[in-house]
């Protein structure tokens, strides 16, 4: 119910502060407030976990940095995600965002969270059927 309360006073702060809250900036920003995790796009191919993590040290706490990398060929798909012990330190962190990191700009913002489920357009998340090749073009998964 404390929780409840907390919400209800900020939104009630942020519209008095703005005469007219737009609904979406409102759900941007509950959405945020309690993020210690950070998407960084447009990184350069040179860049691993560690140089990751060591360029976004100086704002705080790394709990985990992660170059996400192709499964096939294990090259780094250009980006990647900073979490924090803290939000504070995650907040600080979007300062990089627009700076040069290796001869490349990057892009910092707060990372959305993963949909729960399947996903894809019939569920399945994603990948091929591989029973699509075993099979002679049937398949399964439909």
């Amino acid at each position: 119910m404390a929780f409840c309360n907390k919400i209800g006073n900020l939104l009630r702060q942020g519209a008095s502060q703005s005469n007219q809250a737009a609904p979406s900036s409102m759900l941007n920003y509950l959405r945020h407030m309690s993020s210690s995790k950070l998407f960084i796009g447009g990184l350069s191919y040179g860049i691993d976990d560690q140089s990751l993590r060591d360029a976004f040290a100086s704002y705080g706490e790394v709990v985990e940095a992660r170059v996400i990398t192709d499964r096939e060929t294990g090259r780094s798909r250009g980006f990647g995600f900073v979490g924090y012990t803290s939000e504070d330190a995650a907040t600080s962190a979007l300062a990089m965002d627009g700076q040069d990191l290796n001869g490349r700009n990057i892009r910092v913002s707060y990372a959305n969270d993963r949909p729960s489920g399947g996903g894809g357009r019939f569920g399945g998340g994603g990948g091929y059927n591989d029973n699509f090749s075993k099979n002679g073009g049937g398949g399964g998964g439909w």
